[in-house]
């Protein structure tokens, strides 16, 4: 028992870390984008604000270094686990130190203005390499990197209630719409077979079906989707028992080809509308319904109204 208490301490501790990791990558990715449109758009402001002269050679290489940030924060933001390009954020600012400490050479700088730059670049080098060698980690302790055209997505979270209570609740996939924003309805079709519809990109409608591809009990439920269907998609969800009796923790391992592939994926994830969002979001409606009965959602919401949930017999 101590065992299963330690392991499932582990895992619910590894998925915080994980989603610590993630966190920091997209904020980097943000901090990117934000920037290179800045460097792209108003070279000769960013010139001024780091004390270097306002001048065509100057907006020109700052104008590329927009386009490098620019394409490393897209390339973070939409690639799951983004070791490599957050190693290349690591590269970049290696390049924008050598600038700096070359235009602290040069006469016509302003070297208070220069040195406080290069101390804010030295500080965002410090968090690149750190994310850089945890999402290497990761990648290399796990092996979650993209492949075959998949896309990984993997949450967790701890409900309080017990394994038993959540398996069942999510057993009935009829219920699943009530927390999953994006489903429409499932129905059962068979013994193991289910059929799902769920709003696309643009207001647009998928559809698949999927079957059950392994069962157990209040522990895990494993399934893929089938042959034909809108979204391809595989993956496992897991009730462990979590330590100190508080209750069950919750991790959803999906694999997902979404509709137009990759470039869909990237530009969804770009908006914050990628299916690891969503999940986590999701994730956290079930709690509510669990603990409470109710999704509440405040009139701030983009959703209209607000959004009940009781689940029918719960």
């Amino acid at each position: 028992m101590k065992l299963d208490q330690q392991q499932n301490g582990n895992s619910y501790e590894n998925g915080h870390e994980r989603d610590a990791d993630e966190r920091l990558a997209n904020g980097l990715g943000w901090f990117s984008v934000g920037l290179g449109l800045a460097e792209i758009m108003a070279p000769g402001k960013v010139a001024q604000l780091i004390g270097v002269p306002d001048e065509d050679k100057t907006r020109s290489l700052l104008r590329f270094y927009g386009f490098r940030e620019l394409a490393a924060g897209v390339g973070i933001l939409s690639q799951p686990r983004s070791a490599g390009w957050v190693w290349g954020r690591v590269a970049g600012d290696l390049v924008d130190l050598a600038s700096l400490a070359s235009a602290m050479n040069s006469d016509g700088s302003e070297k208070t203005k220069v040195a406080t730059a290069t101390a804010a670049v030295l500080g965002v080098t410090a968090l690149d390499v750190m994310c850089a060698q945890r999402l290497s980690e990761k990648s290399a302790t796990n092996g979650k990197q993209k492949e075959d055209g998949y896309s990984p997505v993997v949450e967790t979270i701890t409900v309080s209630r017990s394994p038993e209570e959540v398996y069942n609740f999510w057993h009935d996939f009829q219920r699943l719409p009530t927390f999953m924003s994006y489903l429409e309805s499932v129905q059962v079709t068979g013994d193991r077979r289910s059929h799902w519809r769920a709003k696309g990109p643009a207001g647009s409608i998928v559809e698949w079906d999927a079957e059950i591809t392994d069962d157990k009990p209040n522990e895990m439920i494993s399934w893929r989707s089938l042959e034909g269907s809108d979204v391809y998609n595989t993956g496992t969800v897991r009730f462990q028992r979590a330590p100190g009796g508080r209750g069950t923790v919750i991790r959803v391992d999906l694999r997902y080809a979404p509709p137009g592939g990759t470039l869909s994926a990237a530009i969804a994830k770009l908006f914050a509308s990628d299916p690891g969002q969503r999940i986590h979001e999701d994730l956290r409606a079930l709690k509510q319904i669990m603990e409470t009965g109710e999704v509440v959602k405040s009139d701030a919401s983009i959703h209209p109204g607000m959004h009940p949930a009781q689940p029918a017999g719960y």
